[in-house]
């Protein structure tokens, strides 16, 4: 691998990370009554989302709908069955008991995406007509056209789950 893909690809590491991390300071200043730092914020999350996809197109990273459906199956796959029950391993090894939760709430949502994307791969040719995802706003459980009454992860209440259209 040539060293501009290595800078490709830290590069789109770089940038989701700050995505994601510039929503979540995003979040937080709205909490403290500060929506012009919000908007800052959620205006350069988008600003690194353009950077990463960029990067992720010149990677070659971005195929057909078949293709990123495999994909998707075989990286959430990775995660729920090697990734996260390591991680949760060690977290209780250490006693830390938040890291524990974050990563069991993360372990048994991605083998539901898994499914979920398995599922739209299998019927690509033929789709099943969902009209909306919910996602739960705790623990990241996401489900098609209903929040339950009660999460089946974290056991958060349905008005914990935002609708993703």
């Amino acid at each position: 691998m040539s060293k501009s893909e290595n800078n490709l690809k830290e590069a789109f590491a770089g940038e989701s990370q700050a995505n994601r991390r510039y929503l979540a300071f995003a979040k937080q200043a709205d909490k403290e009554g500060y929506p012009q730092a919000a908007k800052l914020f959620r205006a350069a999350a988008e600003a690194e989302t353009v950077h990463a996809h960029a990067h992720l197109r010149t990677l070659g990273g971005v195929n057909s709908t078949a293709d990123n459906l495999k994909e998707a199956v075989a990286g959430e796959t990775h995660e729920f069955k090697n990734m996260y029950p390591a991680m949760i391993e060690e977290a209780k090894e250490e006693g830390n008991k938040a890291a524990e939760r974050s990563f069991t709430y993360a372990n048994a949502v991605e083998e539901v995406h898994a499914g979920l994307y398995q599922k739209t791969l299998d019927s690509l040719d033929s789709p099943v007509d969902v009209d909306c995802y919910y996602v739960c706003s705790i623990c990241g459980y996401t489900i098609a056209d209903t929040a339950p009454e009660k999460c089946p992860v974290c056991g958060a209440v349905a008005k914990a789950f935002m609708k993703v259209d």
